[in-house]
């Protein structure tokens, strides 16, 4: 069967969005929070509805306000009356959706991951809805992508700007989520099981859309209401020297701190709510999804979800193409679908341009494929967003190669720099979506027509 370069990228791009379809929060929530009568179900657990009073929603994330949007719509009319339903989620500004009853509050802009004081305001209203609850209560909170930066909460010591000037120094380096999120509880009030702390509501289910490669609850988000994280201030110190930022003078008084209550043994009290945690989709989910899309399309497929940090995206690119090339000449699958979260170590500020670690993927990968004659790569955030752009990655293929040797772009320039955006926008590579409202890590599709 052959296959025209114009259908490659169709088809690639046509089983990507199939795979996000799959995780969408209305699809999520209705598969797992069912209302029959006064019986309210969530996956195998049933809750009588008639001893609840209240029912309170918060929580934040990319995913979170279209999270807030089902759960209103499984809840009912009836219910969001009668139990006096209200709520607090803080989403991106682009995130922002209409809903019933609960607030859905632009935490930072479009394209800035980092804690913003308009997050820090609708942080101290979750706090203030959650402790306020009591023992006949019902409170859930959604957690998605994107939440810790959208939860800024910061312990009295550390000042909001130092949080940004911390979190903008560890994505410069390379750090991973793993990493980020480490040195991010013991610094907040909120992360680390400090919401479920101040929650005092009978009650509190956590439902997830997991963008932490094998769904740490701990992790996502910074783990708000996991309150048995065994992150210590010696472990965020450790981040921070094993990257090299322990001496920065920027972050001086966040290492006085840490250094400080390093040796603190002293013990947080339990919580007051019974506490239980749902994943409702993470990237496996994304790339099932997207590999019954593309057997549909008449594709032998292979697919792999990371299960772990799996390093540079440079390097994933490489990967990617080396392995498109083999399947282009050999007997086997001729579409590869991976997900996974890669990182990107920025060069100076002085000297970088513009992208994202699927934009940066990409560009490595195309330097790999020679005329990429019968292959087309898209690699794209399922959030939509990729770094601080408008695009949610890139697309590699014979016409974006062709594109870039009559612009005479060479790939390794721009892939020195971090501008990938730059060398994707003038071959019209960029994969633009705008917000999908979830957030399950990275998905990258392979197509290929057998030589």
């Amino acid at each position: 069967m052959t296959r025209t370069a114009f259908q490659l990228r169709s088809d690639a791009e046509r089983i990507w969005r199939a795979g996000v379809a799959a995780v969408l929060p209305e699809r999520l929530i209705r598969s797992h929070v069912q209302v029959d009568d006064d019986l309210l179900r969530v996956d195998d657990e049933t809750i009588d509805l008639r001893g609840v009073k209240r029912i309170a929603i918060v929580g934040a994330g990319k995913a979170a306000g279209g999270m807030a949007v089902a759960l209103e719509t499984a809840l009912g009319p009836r219910l969001l009356e009668e139990k006096n339903v209200t709520g607090w989620v803080n989403v991106p500004a682009d995130c922002v959706v209409a809903t019933q009853r609960v607030v859905i509050h632009a935490a930072r802009p479009p394209g800035v991951n980092e804690p913003r004081p308009e997050g820090a305001r609708g942080t101290r209203r979750i706090l203030e809805i959650v402790s306020s609850l009591g023992p006949d209560d019902l409170c859930f909170c959604l957690l998605t992508g994107g939440g810790s930066a959208l939860l800024p909460a910061p312990v009295p010591q550390i000042s909001l700007d130092e949080k940004i000037q911390l979190t903008r120094l560890l994505s410069a380096a390379g750090a991973n989520i793993e990493q980020l999120n480490t040195v991010r509880r013991p610094l907040s009030l909120v992360k680390g099981g400090g919401l479920a702390r101040a929650c005092t509501a009978g009650r509190l289910i956590t439902l997830v859309i997991s963008d932490v490669l094998g769904d740490p609850l701990e992790t996502i988000a910074s783990g708000p209401t996991v309150v048995t994280s065994v992150t210590t201030s010696r472990d965020a110190l450790n981040v921070l020297e094993k990257l090299r930022l322990s001496t920065e003078p920027a972050i001086a008084s966040v290492v006085r701190y840490l250094r400080q209550s390093a040796d603190d043994s002293s013990k947080t009290p339990p919580p007051n709510a019974r506490i239980s945690h749902l994943i409702l989709g993470n990237n496996a989910t994304a790339v099932d999804a997207a590999g019954v899309e593309a057997e549909r399309l008449g594709y032998s497929h292979t697919m792999i979800s990371a299960t772990k940090s799996e390093g540079p995206a440079e390097d994933i690119g490489r990967h990617l193409a080396e392995m498109a090339l083999r399947m282009r000449h050999e007997a086997g699958p001729d579409c590869l679908i991976s997900g996974g979260e890669p990182t990107v170590t920025l060069v100076d500020e002085l000297r970088r341009g513009k992208g994202g670690r699927n934009q940066q993927l990409a560009l490595a990968a195309l330097a790999e494929l020679g005329d990429c004659d019968g292959i087309a790569l898209l690699s794209a955030g399922t959030d939509g967003e990729d770094g601080p752009t408008d695009a949610a990655g890139a697309f590699v293929t014979q016409d974006i190669v062709a594109a870039a040797r009559r612009l005479q772009l060479g790939p390794q320039s721009f892939l020195a720099r971090n501008d990938a955006y730059h060398f994707f926008e003038r071959t019209s590579g960029l994969f633009i979506t705008g917000p999908t409202q979830t957030n399950v890590c990275d998905l990258r599709i392979v197509t290929v027509d057998r030589i």
